[in-house]
């Protein structure tokens, strides 16, 4: 698979396939590069809409320069955790960004939870926080407003009275609660147009139909995630030579 940076000429490309309408991945298959580079590229530079090639490449000359000053340097300089690749996790970083973008997460929002999800501990500060992705604390409290709201993330506070805040073995479980109960709101609210509109019309049975198919993609995304939420608590199987889990 081809790597490397895009080039300014590759940048080009990219915008008149989106100008002319074209699918990333066929956008992709012209540049011989990955779906996901061109993706990646197109929604951390104004998306579809308003990506401009000249201005990726003055972005992408920006973050490399800043990435340059903020690198530390000399003996103090601490080795990467578990022996992981900067460049890789920095990569797989941005396309996970992406990918929650294209769920509907605003940018900001969708680099702070990726940052989360990363992080070993799972638990951040809002001022490691704002030191990680180099963005004002303003930023970051809307986007932790936002996870928080949408049961992605919990507040704690440490031995130092400090706010973190946390992504855990059950978020993933009490998010697709939050989920289920806004599903079935929106079944509730379809049942009521039907006396509303005249049952056995057109627009009440629609609605009918609606609120039966919501009720059933509800109870199922219940059932199924309490069957499943033992899954987010798999504790990594021991390495060869490491000594028995007592």
């Amino acid at each position: 698979m081809p790597g490397g940076r895009l080039t300014p000429q590759e940048r080009q490309q990219i915008a008149l396939g989106v100008a002319d309408g074209l699918a990333y991945a066929e956008i992709a298959r012209r540049l011989d590069r990955p779906t996901s580079t061109v993706t990646r590229e197109v929604m951390r530079n104004g998306g579809p809409a308003g990506y401009r090639a000249d201005l990726a490449q003055r972005a992408t000359e920006h973050r490399t320069h800043r990435r340059k000053q903020a690198a530390p340097r000399g003996p103090q300089a601490s080795p990467p955790a578990h022996g992981r690749d900067p460049e890789a996790v920095r990569a797989y970083e941005e396309m996970f960004t992406t990918v929650l973008m294209q769920s509907g997460l605003p940018k900001m929002t969708a680099r702070v939870l990726v940052s989360l999800y990363t992080a070993d501990s799972g638990t951040l500060t809002a001022s490691e926080l704002v030191q990680r992705l180099q963005v004002s604390p303003g930023s970051i409290s809307k986007a932790v407003a936002l996870l928080e709201g949408q049961g992605l993330i919990r507040r704690e506070r440490d031995q130092r009275r400090r706010e973190r805040y946390v992504v855990d073995d059950d978020v993933w479980y009490e998010s697709m609660m939050a989920s289920a109960r806004s599903t079935a709101l929106l079944a509730e609210t379809a049942r009521k147009g039907v006396n509303v509109l005249g049952r056995n019309t057109p627009a009440a049975t629609r609605l009918e139909n609606i609120g039966r198919f919501v009720d059933f993609v509800s109870e199922s995304i219940v059932r199924a995630a309490g069957q499943a939420r033992e899954v987010l608590h798999t504790k990594p199987a021991p390495a060869p030579g490491d000594p028995a889990t007592p």
